[in-house]
């Protein structure tokens, strides 16, 4: 089953390197570093055993921080490595960890990419991210003696129906692995079901709930209000899919008649989309400012486009209600622990399958409303806007969620230290 599968890899190799020559096109850090995608680069670090860490992107980078954290806090020994997959999960990585964690691109799965990556690297142990699960970087790993280690494991009911067409490669690879620390009881379930060993599946939450918030915040944001101007009403829609911004800019319009200030960021989940989304608000004949423009945002402006990376959680700050993308499109939805760790009433739209629990958790508490259209949205934002008592007891209500889950990263450093320290061989 393994040979059908690289074999099929092989193959789609011409086509995936003209994914990346025309990804590249639009954004200019695809079009460098590729020969680490094939197991090609230079490795200074020779002192120290290496701890691996594979988180595909900006998400599964987030989710890892507290982890990360910790390894670094606890375990200089090592040298933290942690590969990605796409240029936005390195950026996260530069601009979170600087020289402190090393990066690399995860090279394809093509058996002598990942041979040459990890003879290479040495790695003493792997911890992959949610569902990275990839059967020749597995299997090399099992032959080399490599520790796996999945944490924030998570499966979806989607991603379910999508590994039962290949339901014996995927027995076959979770055999290799040591063990897996699911998000949830159904997570743990749908990969014992899948072959995992029962006795090596763990449930310890959703390291999401591990966010932390800096002290800092709440200053940058107030210095970012008075950028705005102080009382001007802000919503922020965050991390928006193709499809979405359109049904976004109508209910802005629609605010606008009640709310003539009301001042929108817009906040694209791909910053290669902002362009897109610059033409759809000249359409609509909204007057926005980008940030990397750096000028002054006049009363005349009523949107604000976020077209950088890793400021997202200060424009959060800054806003009085959240909506969180991905969700009026079918595409999942997008983590909304963020906004609620900041005591912001969350809205989104009726798609979350991706963030199942924390949709549910929110709901249940009063702490998220649900919208399916550009009414509903408008309505919503006009009746938080016209009343702050209800925006700070939907938001102290989703503040208290994130707060009673928090705690996961102990539950998980417990089942994680074991290996790290039958590794210790430096």
């Amino acid at each position: 089953m393994r040979f059908i599968y690289t074999l099929v890899i092989y193959l789609l190799i011409p086509f995936v390197l003209l994914r990346l020559f025309f990804l590249g096109l639009k954004i200019p850090a695809y079009r460098t570093r590729w020969q680490e995608r094939f197991g090609f680069f230079s490795w200074e670090n020779k002192d120290k055993p290496v701890l691996w860490v594979h988180a595909v992107s900006v998400g599964e980078v987030n989710a890892a921080t507290p982890i990360i954290n910790f390894f670094l806090e606890q375990y200089s020994q090592y040298q933290i490595l942690v590969t990605t997959v796409t240029p936005t999960g390195a950026y996260t990585i530069e601009q979170n960890y600087g020289n402190d964690v090393a990066h690399l691109y995860l090279p394809y799965d093509l058996p002598f990419s990942i041979k040459k990556f990890i003879n290479t690297i040495n790695p003493s142990i792997l911890i992959t991210m949610e569902t990275e699960i990839w059967p020749n970087l597995y299997n090399v790993c099992e032959f080399s003696n490599i520790p796996i280690l999945i944490v924030n494991a998570r499966l979806s009911e989607k991603s379910s129906k999508g590994y039962r067409l290949v339901s014996g490669l995927m027995k076959q690879t979770l055999m290799k692995v040591n063990m897996i620390a699911a998000q949830t009881k159904k997570d743990a379930e749908r990969f014992i079901s899948f072959g995992a060993d029962k006795d090596k599946v763990f449930v310890t939450g959703n390291l999401k709930f591990d966010i932390t918030v800096p002290h800092s915040i709440t200053e940058e944001a107030e210095s970012l209000k008075r950028y705005f101007s102080v009382n001007r009403p802000i919503w922020i829609a965050a991390s928006t899919q193709e499809g979405e911004e359109e049904i976004i800019i109508k209910a802005h319009k629609k605010i606008l008649i009640e709310y003539p200030d009301a001042i929108l960021i817009l906040a694209p989940r791909h910053p290669e989309r902002v362009n897109k989304v610059a033409i759809l608000c000249e359409s609509a004949d909204i007057k926005y400012v980008k940030r990397t423009e750096q000028r002054s945002f006049s009363k005349g402006s009523s949107a604000y486009i976020l077209d950088t990376l890793g400021e997202l959680q200060l424009h959060y700050a800054a806003s009085q209600i959240a909506f969180v993308g991905g969700s009026l499109v079918k595409t999942g939805g997008q983590n909304m622990m963020e906004p609620a760790s900041l005591g912001l009433p969350v809205i989104s739209g009726i798609h979350t399958y991706n963030f199942r629990e924390i949709t549910e958790l929110l709901f249940e508490q009063g702490a998220l409303i649900s919208v399916s259209n550009e009414q509903e949205l408008a309505n919503e934002v006009c009746k938080l806007l016209s009343d702050a008592n209800l925006r700070h007891n939907i938001g102290e209500k989703a503040q208290q969620v994130i707060e009673k889950n928090k705690g996961n990263i102990d539950r998980l450093i417990e089942i994680v230290e074991p290996y790290l320290s039958a590794n210790e061989t430096y």
